[in-house]
């Protein structure tokens, strides 16, 4: 079957960086670069070399990189007002960049030529035409994007078209229409896009939207159904104020749901990891309820929603999770019911049958803990290592022989600070260290691994992404019961463990170990 492409242009290291708390270092932008081109992006926009020395450091730093499958493109405006376009110092470092696309944008809603560029209308047509004209002698690729499309278009429509006329007029290879403002609806979208493809048959139409409202993965699908062969976004969706339209949404959606093709053959089901990977170079926690690749996007935790999907995964569930490289979930809880504790029994021992003395007792055990204080849910992790542990399935690959937390006063110019020091024995060998952390529970994370690296190198890619405790008595006061939840990842993979205790170090700790004990066992079941 032959299907329709659409361009996937991802805009994680230009429209992303302006999200806040997301700050890229030149190294980050390489890794999250050579991720995409892998994952098979046709367009990577990564910055706007006008705007500060970063971009364009990074820029020199990629035009070194040879890309097997993306496009690399830099942003940029159309030359100012009452300039040559060959006088425009954000112009001349467009060309620094070197890449072999650039997109130019300009204002295509009336109001903003008069009132923000202080231009007339022509002027602003002028600029649109000269700019897109002289990168086009210099053999680039231009996509235009028309800023505010949306919103000039219905203000003013035959203006909004005429900055796409200017842009053809220039030689633009496409024009892309936005939705700067991130107001529009789908119906909008589709009636406006729909126009546009009509009266510019002859040239590819991309679409870019934001989510202030909501809509943007709605928005950047229809507008594809009406027309439009490109599609801008965020790999993950992090952008400008509400962010952008998610990419790792709109792809999975085309392919699986309307047929079209986005990514290289195969591609699809490296989404999960890639998204998890961005998420981890980026410095946040990707949302578990993100659709396709969030760590509950098919999780199940009502007994009847498990019980149908053990029977037929249609029955609760939109795709297959293997697609895009994601995977079911069946939540521990007290609505879980036997047959979700046997599902997980059976993922490491399938001779095990519902009313096996194992599971008898796996159950028990079970209640007992819950009595204590654990919930599973939302740390299948810890409960896989449950049944590990009492069926007797893998060994503890280190042994705690002590460990000792020492707190300090801060001095009036230094923040407070908390040393631990361990004692760990791996086979034979005794492993001691120490650390320094901010707080007892970083202190103890960092020198575990320091013990522990020489003798589990995979370590190294761990780290927490989340670090919750809960009171569980409150009635104790300073004596209560604490659970805490720790979420850790290798950049692939997402797990979660869970300690309680009365002492929060304690409960710490637990977790912890647990964490390190799982990542530890997947790999060994990978070998």
């Amino acid at each position: 079957m032959n299907k329709q492409p659409v361009a996937i242009f991802d805009s994680t290291l230009r429209d992303g960086a302006q999200a806040e708390g997301i700050s890229f270092s030149v190294k980050d932008k390489i890794d999250i670069l050579q991720t995409l081109d892998s994952f098979g992006i046709a367009y990577i926009e990564a910055g706007n070399p006008g705007s500060n020395p970063k971009d364009l450091e990074f820029f020199e730093a990629a035009d070194k990189i040879k890309l097997k499958n993306s496009t690399l493109a830099a942003f940029g405006s159309t030359r100012r007002r009452n300039i040559k376009v060959e006088d425009d110092a954000n112009v001349q470092s467009l060309l620094k960049a070197n890449t072999p696309a650039v997109v130019i944008f300009g204002k295509s809603w009336d109001f903003h030529v008069t009132e923000i560029l202080k231009a007339t209308l022509n002027e602003n047509l002028e600029m649109i035409t000269d700019t897109i004209a002289f990168f086009k002698e210099k053999g680039k690729e231009v996509i235009f994007d028309a800023e505010h499309f949306f919103d000039g278009y219905k203000n003013n429509a035959e203006y909004a078209l005429s900055s796409l006329r200017a842009a053809v007029k220039g030689g633009a290879d496409s024009i892309c229409l936005c939705e700067t403002n991130g107001g529009a609806f789908p119906d909008e979208v589709a009636t406006i896009v729909k126009t546009v493809s009509e009266k510019f048959a002859d040239i590819p139409i991309g679409i870019h939207t934001h989510n202030d409202s909501g809509m943007a993965v709605a928005n950047s699908v229809i507008a594809v159904i009406n027309g439009a062969s490109q599609v801008q976004g965020t790999f993950i969706g992090f952008g400008e104020r509400c962010g952008n339209a998610n990419l790792s949404a709109i792809i999975p959606n085309l392919e699986i749901k309307r047929g079209y093709s986005c990514l290289p053959e195969g591609a699809l089901t490296e989404l999960t990891t890639t998204a998890r990977k961005i998420a981890t170079i980026a410095n946040m926690q990707l949302p578990d309820f993100y659709p396709f690749v969030g760590n509950s996007a098919f999780a199940h935790k009502g007994g009847m929603h498990i019980d149908g999907v053990n029977k037929n995964s249609r029955t609760f569930e939109h795709i297959e999770p293997s697609l895009v490289g994601n995977e079911r979930r069946f939540l521990v809880s007290e609505v879980a019911g036997r047959s979700m504790i046997l599902s997980s029994i059976q993922k490491i021992d399938p001779s095990i049958g519902k009313d096996s003395e194992e599971t008898k007792d796996i159950i028990n055990i079970l209640k007992s803990m819950e009595h204590e204080g654990y919930q599973f849910e939302g740390a299948e992790s810890s409960f896989e290592l449950v049944i590990h542990r009492h069926l007797k399935t893998y060994k503890p690959f280190f042994d705690l022989e002590h460990f000792k937390i020492i707190g300090e006063e801060p001095a009036h110019d230094r923040t407070a600070c908390t040393n631990a020091i361990i004692k760990v024995k791996v086979g034979d060998t005794s492993e001691i260290t120490a650390a320094e952390g901010d707080g007892p529970v970083n202190a103890l994370d960092k020198a575990l691994r320091k013990a522990l690296d020489r003798f589990f190198p995979e370590l190294k890619n761990v780290r927490l992404t989340d670090f919750k405790v809960r009171v569980l008595d409150t009635k104790n006061a300073t004596a209560a019961k604490v659970r805490v939840l720790i979420e850790s990842t290798d950049g692939e993979n997402i797990w979660s463990t869970i300690g309680v205790s009365t002492d929060i170090i304690e409960a710490s700790w637990k977790a912890l170990v647990d964490s390190i004990e799982y990542k530890l066992l997947m790999k060994t079941f990978e070998n």
